[in-house]
């Protein structure tokens, strides 16, 4: 009753009323009303929608305050001293790793930017999965990189908080969450039964109330202190949770909970009937069901606690579901029962139910800067992390989910302290393990590797779900961040059984992946699983295992370490046993995966290196060790099938493996540990043995046979070569890497560096990327190492990045100092690190080309032999593998046959075969002497004497048995009588002597040893004995024992192939040795090897000196070798042949290239109309000479006739470049806070089209479209690449382009193509004029008439109306131009007319073209002509053809004699006053006129060709009136006092001789006429007195009048230079008015050029001066309809421009971006996903947003029509790139912005500080300016207005 009465009143009224009641100290009737009233407001049963609930709880909480005052109040008596700042994905935030004490750890911008980060390693980076500031916690970075805000302890000066303020908060948000609970239990169903929907709904009606609870968490610590109470208060949980006993919704609602609790799949019936703890006694406990999480089977059972492989293991793997816990205590913890005690517990419970909703997400994290909750917090998050586990494994939106866990994750598990913590009470590392084991049980099967039937091994699929999508992610990253805890790591390794857990996980991905090598068909469905692979090795084992290693570093960690291997050795050993491995791999199988072979070599590797532990106590039996190497061996020699195409099958992937298997993000974790384990078997076993295997695995036994043939079983002819190599490569690896044999990790660090810098030059972050992280990780410095910056520049030079005349631009790059390629370059390392083959190539390329450059070497050289580190002592078992027999008889062999000539040799074979020895004699065996053992003695052999290389060098062998085929040349040879009886003699040591049965027959030996060494191995039974395998099968023909006579040593053949290499007989004389030089070997092609092996031999032992005397002396005289020399002598002239073959081919190549230079340099001059072919004809001679033209198409040179029309190629573009000049000279800056701004009023473009406008409002349409240019924005730009081609010759390539339909990047629809020859774009073609070159005498001399003549001589050529031309091929193309030029501007920027397209509107346009023309020119000269010369520009310069077809077009419209301003120019017209109507429009003034237009329309109207004399007759009327404009807008600048004076001075001189000329005189005149009528000057009285404080002195007005005429005159010299070819001379900046007068005729050519020039004695009057300036001047000041002001604006008009300018931009990216990417859109209001912005205007659009979209164009299309007249500039905000639209094309510019190693960085990837590269922004406006985007960027595409 109460509740009802209260919900009538008004809420804040009853707030304050509740709020004074519960404030006494006897509170039970506040209490008692309280509650009415909430359960009347807060019921559940009303939807969630209502936003009346919502509403009361705001006005009770703020207890009659408002909402907002509560608010600012609380926040007042906020205590928090972390920042806690929660954000979701894709925000902008930073990670500074010096600062940094986790790997995690990132700030907000605003702390970011409010800490020191000067000199930091920072980067700026968009979150993907969310994240929190953690600025303040100073457990996760270091106090120095606090913010000023938090690094002030803010806490201490806190006042404490009133009692009464959070009372209300403290009563009813209890029952709010409650409410909210309810809520989320109502609205939860089944996955199974609902739709993502439905659950999506509930979420949606819950937002308000979930927005709510975050706002609570923003008002500060005092607040979050009440919720955190709230929120683990068991007591409270109980009450409200569970429902009261009457209340029937409560109860319902409650059971809703229960079965939700049930469904979770916590409580399954197969655990019950296994006895499982789990009694499911509903009621009892509160009636909350406890779960168990796991389906591990309860702790006792018998079968479990047996340490043996499970006896269950047949069975089909399905049921398998079963993990070995060892110790029981663990278990009753893990399989926590899940009871939830608080509202934290329940809330987190639903969140996950959920999915993670990100609003509950945010509100859960806001929390955590309250240090109770983060504790309470992350105990629930553990304890229902299986739960989680289960969940995302069911959810359809894994990618999403797993963002959001880890964003809670990463919160929680980055704090050491807290990660310990949970650790110990909650036994996270359990729960870890055991749930990841759980997941991954999910998807196993039946591994195949080895004995398909038996296997009893399992292994993860990888095709599934769970490995594809990586859904495993947050829980092993969880996993890794924890194990970055020394302390937790600790507890991990100390614990046996977890370790023994893990390890059977990471069996799991043992073997995995494995591929079947196809041998008949192309396999058809090609599987990409091995990405799944790969991920999960590198992030499920791999970094844990860095994880772990990392806290093995010192003597003290030993155990750990020791544990490990056990564990390993232990769990490799079941591995072995379960898939049934005994000796020999199956055939035709590789997994790349091994990783407990990777965990066992890594910690092995440690543990020598940084503990000081012995070798030998880790290492397991002989045996064991021959299996371990069998697996990683086998990979190896797969990688060389791969490479040798035997694979190819398989298809590309097989070939991706074999590429990431040694890509830098993998090879420290995969192939590094592989070769460090086979090198640690290979120190340890028989060496004899390890060689044969090698040989045996890589499939080339049969090859290595002293006969010429041989039958290989297992490989194709074609392979055996690559095979071959692999081998030797594979040993020269073996035997000469030291990654982890000693080296220092600053040497490791180094010597990676240069080999990827000798591959290639690298940027710097490519270099970061290429270089393993581990054991260097580049995060911070680690103590007492190099860092890799030191490293870098001790390594390698910068080169700054340039830019290529072609336009690409090149990026800040590092290139190796000369001494690395001369000491450092090390060819094996840079083997083993390169992904493509490839890379090789390019650092021997390099290495040559250096070699050449510093005049080393100038031949090919050979891969240089670099000495090794020395080996750690426990390793020194490695060089046993090059002092072996075996290896010795190998070497022989393969000496002999490459001597022989032997098919299937290589130079790459010699290579390694000549390294391996060198290797030999740099590494000798301390001890030879008690290496002999007495095994020797069974298998004694004729080959060598003895193990070590020194004295195996020199020893001769004679005769060797061979096994060859019948057909073999070998057999054919009758043996001579002496050879067969020394044979029989020799026929005891021949014995052995053949190389297959020999490995076959090591083998057989070493493993009777193993047998007898090891007595239950004998048991086992063996297969046959392998030494049968090498027979090959008896195929035709029959193969028969012969014996060759060899008679060679080792050194004996290195002698000689040291002859033929070099081709001389005697290449080494006898005494060569003595006079040495050892310095000069390091570099070198084979030669210098041979040399330099010898040279190492002779010093090390003086037996060889004498040998390698005797052989070169025995060599001299001239016995043949076995080879006869004619052959030899064939080889060498194909050598030569073909050596002089190839430099013919340079030769004509070089010729044709510098043909082709000339040409492209001719092409220009030939094909310019500006022929001087009539130069030499007389004025007499009226021959008219034709021009000659090219057509690029056909090649025939004629000239361009009325039927057969030529044209010149060229680009039409719209262009706004003039309408953006300014008056100033300074680019104007970016806008980067709210205060600046962009004003375009005071652009060119504007200004003209306001004073259009402004003459339309007064003066007759026609007239002003005559009076002014337009085309500032939008004009038409005419350029070309200066070739030419018949227009019939276009067409026909037009078609042929229309109908091929390669992928172009124009289109053939609009015209557009590319020009023949040179390739620049193009849309249209011009047609040129017939007839004779421009310089024809006739029309050029001068004739000495009078000038009023030729006024009277240019008005009747006026008067001549223009001649339609007789219909032809050439006016018809002159027709479609014209049509061209108008398509390509918008129509906005043609009709400006009162009536669009009118005849007037279509002569505005023409004209402007030509003008656009010329001062487009005039800017890409500099702004004017002082440099003069025909530029670059005029070479490829059209503008004479464009005049002609202009003109021709333009004298289709005759100018009415009555209006033509020829007339007012040069007559004093009586004024006809009578008769003039009223109501028409005046015309315009002519001082209102633009001056440089007149004289465009004048030219173009007459007939053409136009002869000089009449064109400078034009120029010189003209320039009084632009003279007398100039005086008028001056005099309106002068104060009234000043231009009284002016006009008092002037008058005096009026009567004076040269008074027409004198400035005085007329401005005098001026400033009296202009103040009569409507006196212009009355405006400026009250203005110009506060301005006018500069003094006018006559220089000063005459610089002024020189800078108002200058551009009228370079205009019309330039229009004189196209017209006539008269060259442009350079002068001086000061001396150009004079030298332009001069060059125009209005000066005297005698006249020197000088400073003291006056503009006014150019002037030439026809009539009298005064009057003609009193009738233009009357013609302002009678204006009836106009105001002064007006007037005035028309009168001022100021000609000068300064040069187009892009926006100045600010030198630090960071500034537009923290300015920009938060900004909103000016026209949707909305934040832009892909913000841009115009580098020419300013203007800030959406790219690709379809918010902003018109008409089906996106934003950036639009703006780029408005402003650039289809040319767009725009900086990508969020990718710092820059991308041009022109048309409807667009490309990517690149960037503008470079770190400080100068790269880009698009997309902002890196987040590297950035810095505006000034070169490249003015290469980006000098393309903008020079309209060359079309001809320089290459990648275009359509843009299709998406942008």
């Amino acid at each position: 009753m109460m509740a009802a009465l209260l919900l009538r009143r008004d809420k804040k009224a009853t707030a304050a009323h509740l709020k004074a009641d519960l404030n006494r100290t006897d509170n039970t009737a506040g209490v008692r009303q309280l509650q009415e009233l909430l359960d009347a407001v807060l019921n559940p049963e009303k939807p969630a929608a209502d936003s009346e609930a919502l509403d009361w709880c705001k006005c009770l909480i703020a207890g009659g305050d408002g909402f907002e005052e509560f608010c600012k109040t609380v926040r007042s008596y906020d205590n928090a001293t972390l920042c806690g700042l929660v954000w979701t994905a894709n925000f902008v935030a930073y990670r500074c790793r010096s600062c940094g004490i986790s790997p995690c750890m990132s700030l907000c911008a605003e702390c970011f930017n409010n800490g020191d980060h000067t000199g930091h390693d920072f980067n700026m980076f968009r979150s993907q999965a969310g994240g929190a500031c953690d600025c303040g916690d100073g457990n996760v970075m270091r106090e120095t990189g606090f913010c000023r805000r938090h690094r002030l302890r803010t806490g201490e000066n806190v006042p404490l908080i009133p009692r009464d303020l959070l009372l209300m908060s403290e009563m009813v948000l209890p029952r709010f969450i409650q409410c909210i609970i309810q809520y989320l239990r109502d609205g939860y169903v089944e996955p199974d039964t609902s739709t993502e929907r439905d659950l999506q709904k509930v979420l949606q009606q819950l937002e308000p109330q979930i927005s709510f609870l975050e706002e609570l968490t923003k008002m500060g610590g005092a607040m979050r202190t009440v919720l955190t109470k709230i929120l683990t208060n068991q007591q409270t949980f109980k009450e409200l949770s569970m429902g009261q006993e009457d209340n029937l919704y409560a109860k319902k609602n409650y059971d809703k909970y229960l079965s939700a609790l049930k469904n979770s799949g916590l409580v399954s019936v197969e655990e019950k009937a296994q006895g499982a703890t789990a009694d499911v006694t509903v009621g009892a406990e509160g009636g909350t069901g406890e779960m168990v999480l796991l389906g591990t089977t309860a702790p006792g059972s018998p079968d479990e606690s047996s340490k043996e492989e499970d006896q269950d293991a047949g069975q089909s793997v399905g049921q398998r579901k079963r993990v070995k816990l060892s110790s029981s205590t663990k278990d009753s913890c893990v399989i926590e029962s899940l009871k939830h005690k608080c509202f934290l517990e329940e809330l987190l419970f639903w969140t996950i139910k959920y999915e993670f909703p990100q609003k509950m997400v945010t509100f859960l994290l806001n929390m955590l800067p309250d240090q109770d909750y983060k504790i309470t917090f992350t105990k629930t998050f553990v304890q229902h992390y299986a739960f989680i586990m289960k969940t995302l494994m069911k959810s359809h939106e894994s990618d999403t989910m797993s963002n959001r866990i880890v964003h809670i994750s990463v919160q929680l598990f980055s704090n050491e302290e807290l990660a310990r913590h949970v650790t110990e009470e909650c036994h996270l590392l359990d729960i870890m393990v055991t749930v990841l084991l759980y997941m991954m049980e999910s998807c196993l099967i039946k591994s195949e590797l080895q004995d398909e039937e038996n296997n009893r091994h399992v292994v993860v699929n990888c095709s599934e779900a769970l490995l594809k999508n990586n859904t495993y992610w947050p829980l092993v990253s969880d996993f890794i961040n924890i194990l970055s805890h020394q302390s937790v790591a600790k507890k991990f390794l100390e614990d046996h059984s977890l370790v023994m857990l893990w390890m059977s996980f990471v069996s799991f991905f043992q073997g995995m992946n494995l591929n079947k090598r196809e041998l008949n068909e192309h396999v058809e469905f090609e599987s990409q699983t091995y990405y799944a692979a790969f991920a999960a090795e590198l992030e499920a084992c791999a970094q844990p295992m860095w994880g772990l290693l990392t806290h093995c570093k010192v003597k003290e960690t030993q155990e750990y370490t020791k544990t490990v291997v056990r564990y390993c050795l232990e769990t490799l050993q079941i591995w072995f046993d379960a898939i049934g491995f005994i000796d020999e791999p199956a055939p035709n199988q590789v997994t790349f995966h091994l990783p407990l072979h990777r965990y066992y070599a890594m910690f092995l590797s440690k543990a020598i290196k940084c503990q000081g532990l012995d070798l030998d106590s880790l290492l397991p039996d002989q045996e064991m060790l021959m299996k371990i190497m069998v697996h990683p061996l086998q990979i190896q020699a797969c990688l060389s099938e791969i490479h040798s195409n035997m694979w190819v099958r398989n298809g590309l992937q097989i070939k991706g493996q074999a590429m990431t298997y040694v890509q830098s993000h993998f090879c420290n974790s995969m192939i590094d540990p592989d070769i460090y384990l086979l090198q640690v078997c290979a120190s340890r076993l028989d060496p004899d043995y390890f060689i044969s295997s090698v040989f045996e695995r890589f499939k080339v036994v049969d090859l290595l046979t002293m006969a010429s043939q041989h039958q290989n079983a297992v490989l194709d002819s074609e392979q055996e070569r690559p095979m071959l190599e692999g081998a030797l490569t594979f040993l020269v690896i073996l035997t000469s890497l030291r990654i982890h044999l000693g080296m220092t990790d600053d040497e490791i660090l180094r010597a990676e560096m240069v080999s990827q810098l000798c591959m290639n030059d690298r940027t710097h972050s490519a270099l970061l990327d290429l270089i393993p992280e581990n054991p260097n990780p580049k995060s911070g410095i680690v103590p007492g190492s190099c860092s890799f910056e030191e490293m870098l520049s001790a390594v390698a030079d910068f080169k700054a990045p340039v830019f290529e005349p072609g336009g690409s631009m090149q990026q800040g790059m590092y290139t190796p100092k000369a001494e690395v390629w001369e000491k450092e370059f090390d060819p094996i390392m840079v083997v083993l690190r390169t992904v493509y083959r490839r890379d090789v190539q390019s650092a021997m390329d390099r290495y040559s080309a250096f070699l050449k450059q510093s005049g080393i070497h100038t031949g090919n050289p050979w891969p240089p032999y670099k000495e090794r580190t020395p080996l750690h002592h426990c390793y020194k078992g490695l060089i046993k593998l090059l002092h072996c027999k075996t290896l010795h008889i190998v070497i022989f062999t393969l000496l002999y046959k490459i001597w022989m000539d032997h098919q299937n040799m290589s130079e790459h074979v010699l290579c390694m075969v000549l390294y391996l020895i060198e290797l030999g004699l740099d590494n000798q065996l301390q001890d030879t002497k008690d290496e002999e053992p007495c095994i020797e003695e069974h298998c004694h052999d004729s080959w060598f004497p003895g193990t070590n290389l020194l004295s195996n060098l020199h020893h001769v062998i004679n005769f060797v048995r061979v096994r060859v085929p019948e057909t073999a040349p070998e057999v054919r040879r009758e043996a001579p009588p002496s050879t067969s009886t020394e044979a029989s003699s020799y026929g005891q040591n021949l014995r052995e002597a053949q190389m297959f049965s020999l490995v076959a027959e090591r083998r057989r030996k070493f493993q009777e040893i193993i047998n007898r060494n090891n007595t239950e191995a004998a048991q086992v039974v063996r297969p046959k004995s392998s030494s049968t395998r090498w027979v090959p099968p008896g195929t035709p023909p029959q193969l028969v024992t012969e014996i060759l006579e060899i008679r060679e040593s080792m050194l004996s053949l290195l002698i000689k192939l040291h002859q033929k290499m070099s081709s001389k007989q005697n290449s080494l004389s006898a005494s060569w040795l003595d006079d040495m030089d050892t310095g000069r070997h390091a570099h070198g092609d084979g030669i210098t090897a041979i040399e330099r092996i010898l040279t190492k031999a002779a010093m090390r032992s003086c037996q060889i000196k004498r040998s390698i005397q005797d052989v070169c002396g025995k060599v001299c005289p001239p016995v043949p070798p076995k080879k006869n020399s004619p052959t030899d002598k064939k080889t060498m002239d194909k050598e030569e042949r073909r050596q002089r073959a190839r430099e013919r081919q340079q030769k004509l190549l070089a010729e044709f290239a510098s043909r082709q230079k000339s040409f492209m340099e001719t092409a220009m001059d030939v094909e310019s109309p500006d022929t001087e072919a009539a130069m030499d004809l007389g004025p007499s001679e009226v021959m008219e000479s034709e021009v000659l033209y090219d057509c690029v198409i056909c090649g025939q040179s004629g000239p361009s006739t009325e039927d057969r029309p030529t044209g010149l190629v060229v680009l039409l573009q719209a262009s706004s470049v003039l309408g953006h000049r300014c008056k100033s000279q300074e680019a104007k800056n970016l806008p980067t806070s709210d205060e600046e701004h962009i004003y375009p009023a005071d652009t060119c473009g504007v200004s003209h089209d306001v004073r259009l406008t402004l003459m339309q409002r007064f003066f007759k349409d026609s007239s002003c479209l005559q009076s002014v240019s337009i085309g500032w924005d939008g004009g038409v730009y005419v350029q070309t690449c200066g070739h030419t081609l018949h227009i019939d010759c276009h067409k026909s390539y037009m078609e042929s382009l229309r109908n091929d339909q390669v992928l172009q990047g124009f289109s053939v629809d609009k015209g557009e193509f590319t020009c023949p020859l040179c390739r620049q774009f193009a849309n249209s073609v011009l047609p040129c004029r017939p007839g004779r070159g421009t310089e024809t005498g006739s029309w050029h001399t001068p004739t000495n008439k009078k000038t009023c003549v030729l006024v009277k001589e240019v008005e009747d050529l006026q008067e001549k109306l223009g001649l339609f031309p007789t219909e032809s091929n050439l006016s018809k193309e002159m027709e479609l131009v014209i049509k061209d030029i108008k398509n390509t501007t918008q129509k906005k920027y043609m009709d400006y007319g009162k009536n669009p397209g009118s005849p007037d509107n279509d002569f505005l346009f023409m004209y402007s073209v030509a003008r656009t023309n010329l001062e487009l020119e005039l800017v890409h000269r500099g702004g004017n002509l002082c440099s003069g010369g025909a530029s670059a520009a005029a070479k490829r310069s059209c503008l004479n053809q464009l005049f002609h077809v202009l003109a021709m077009h333009m004298r289709l419209y005759s100018i009415d004699s009555a209006y033509n301003p020829w007339t007012k120019l040069t007559q004093i017209i009586q004024s006809k006053e009578a008769d003039s109507f009223d109501e028409e429009r005046p015309e315009v003034p002519m001082l209102f006129r633009d001056v440089p237009s007149l004289l465009i329309i004048f030219v173009l109207t007459m007939p053409q060709p136009l002869r000089k004399e009449h064109f400078t007759c034009v120029v010189k009327m003209l320039y009084s009136l632009q003279f007398i404009q100039a005086l008028a807008a001056l005099s309106t600048k002068f104060s009234p006092e000043e231009r009284q004076a002016w006009s008092t001075s002037g008058a005096l001189m009026k009567n004076a001789a040269n008074a027409e000329k004198s400035f005085e005189a007329l401005l005098s005149h001026v400033i009296s006429e202009l103040s009569k009528g409507k006196s212009v000057y009355k405006v400026k009285a009250e203005e110009t007195s506060v301005l006018s404080s500069t003094v006018w002195s006559p220089q000063s007005i005459e610089f002024s009048l020189q800078q108002f005429c200058l551009p009228f005159l370079r205009l019309s010299c330039l229009l004189q230079h196209h017209l006539y070819g008269d060259s442009l001379t350079g002068c001086l900046e000061e001396e150009e008015f004079s030298s332009l007068a001069v060059c125009l005729g209005l000066l005297p050519s005698a006249h020197q050029p000088s400073n003291s020039m006056h503009s006014a004695s150019c002037l030439q009057w026809v009539v009298s001066a005064f009057d003609l300036v009193s009738q233009w001047c009357v013609e302002v000041t009678g204006l009836s309809q106009m105001q002064a002001e007006q007037s005035l604006t028309l009168l001022v008009q100021d000609p000068q421009w300064a040069a187009p300018r892009l926006l100045q931009l600010p030198d630090n990216y960071n500034i537009i971006f923290q300015y920009y990417h938060r900004k909103a859109c000016t026209s949707c209001k909305k934040v832009p996903k892909d913000p841009a912005l115009c580098l020419v205007c300013g203007a800030f659009v959406c790219l690709k947003g379809v918010c902003c979209k018109q008409q089906g164009i996106c934003e950036c299309v639009l703006h780029s029509q408005h402003c650039g007249a289809a040319t767009g500039i725009f900086l990508l905000i969020n990718a710092s790139v820059i991308i041009i639209i022109r048309g409807h094309r667009f490309c990517l510019w690149g960037s503008v912005y470079l770190d400080a190693h100068g790269e880009e960085d698009r997309d902002l990837r890196r987040g590297k500080p950035l810095f505006l590269c000034e070169e490249r922004y003015r290469v980006l406006e000098q393309q903008w300016v020079s309209h060359t985007f079309d001809h320089i960027n290459k990648r275009w595409g359509p843009h299709y207005n998406g942008l």
